[in-house]
């Protein structure tokens, strides 16, 4: 690819040609046929607009507030583990990005920088995203550290009991050589896996998440920290419902990426569901898929409050580092078009 990129798909290309392939399979694949990985993406392009004409829109205000935390824009940076895979400075490259664009990072439990060093490296809003560990103590400790260092809310995956069966992993024995310290967690639990069949990562996640999370560990969550939760990983009416009653901050419309469990619905198409189902109690966002502009202004029509960007954070940190995180936020916000149709709309 000659030049530079004029939109963040072509951003994949420049990473596949940056990274080993092991790495690449790792941050692009999902779950076993990856149906909904592809859905992810093609369910957006099944959405049209029905634009409207002789609105005035020579002044547009993209900022919007998250929780009370003003944002440039309805686009935060998702969690996602392990940015060293992608460039040496990891999530710090990345969260000064986020601070850069004015916008949120939610830091991943399985980072390659600490809470600390991401906290002491710029002044971005952050969240922190918690997975459950058999050992409560770990979460618990996790959830502290965050607190502590000025992050502004927990996001609780709850889509993932097992990790997803991810067969590029398993073909590559990801991660090899031996998994990379996964820095919030080292000294505290164990990395070493002998998992000779599939993945190590596969193997550390079926050793160490607690499978027995359920409703009422909110209450025990809720229990430990001031920080509100939000809540990833929602797919249903009939969830969401049940995280409102459970008392939840806010809810993630998620399926992880399409790395867990294949053939479920991509993220975009159970939005609207979602959203009425909640009836404006919370907030909700949505995760997955995003590639364009116009995917953030669909996202905002079907009621979220904001999107999540995973996976092109992911391939503009490994392309050109932070400046290449700057440039993907910058890409959608700057294709104009679809926020001139936001002025029609509110």
């Amino acid at each position: 690819m000659e030049g530079e990129p004029v939109n963040v798909n072509e951003f994949q290309e420049l990473a596949r040609q940056a990274l080993p392939k092991m790495y690449y399979d790792f941050f692009s694949g999902g779950a076993e046929d990856q149906y909904t990985l592809k859905e992810n993406v093609e369910a957006f392009r099944r959405i049209t607009f029905r634009p409207r004409i002789l609105v005035d829109v020579s002044r547009i205000n993209l900022s919007t507030t998250v929780l009370g935390y003003k944002i440039s824009a309805p686009i935060m940076v998702a969690p996602t583990g392990m940015h060293k895979l992608a460039h040496p400075e990891g999530e710090i490259a990345t969260a000064r990005a986020a601070a850069a664009s004015n916008t949120i990072m939610v830091l991943s439990s399985v980072s390659s920088c600490t809470i600390e060093e991401v906290a002491s490296s710029c002044n971005a809003i952050r969240f922190f995203q918690l997975y459950v560990h058999k050992n409560r103590d770990v979460a618990a400790q996790l959830v502290q550290r965050a607190e502590r260092n000025g992050y502004k809310a927990i996001v609780l995956t709850v889509d993932a009991p097992m990790l997803g069966r991810r067969e590029a992993d398993i073909k590559n024995k990801m991660i090899a050589p031996p998994l990379p310290p996964l820095k919030n967690i080292e000294g505290i639990v164990s990395t070493e896996v002998d998992n000779d069949e599939g993945s190590i990562l596969e193997g550390f996640a079926k050793g160490a998440l607690d499978a027995s999370l359920c409703w009422r560990d909110i209450g025990w969550l809720r229990s430990i920290t001031n920080l509100p939760i939000l809540i990833k990983g929602v797919l249903t009416r009939e969830d969401a419902i049940k995280a409102t009653e459970v008392g939840v901050a806010g809810i993630v419309v998620s399926n992880h990426g399409a790395r867990q469990l294949d053939y479920t619905p991509a993220t975009i198409t159970v939005l609207e569901e979602v959203v009425h189902a909640v009836g404006g109690k919370v907030p909700v966002f949505l995760d997955g898929g995003v590639r364009r502009g116009t995917d953030v202004f669909k996202a905002l029509a079907l009621g979220a409050q904001a999107i999540l960007i995973g996976r092109p954070v992911v391939y503009g940190l490994a392309a050109k580092g932070e400046y290449g995180v700057r440039k993907v936020i910058h890409m959608l916000k700057d294709e104009r078009s679809p926020w001139h149709c936001l002025a029609v709309l509110v």
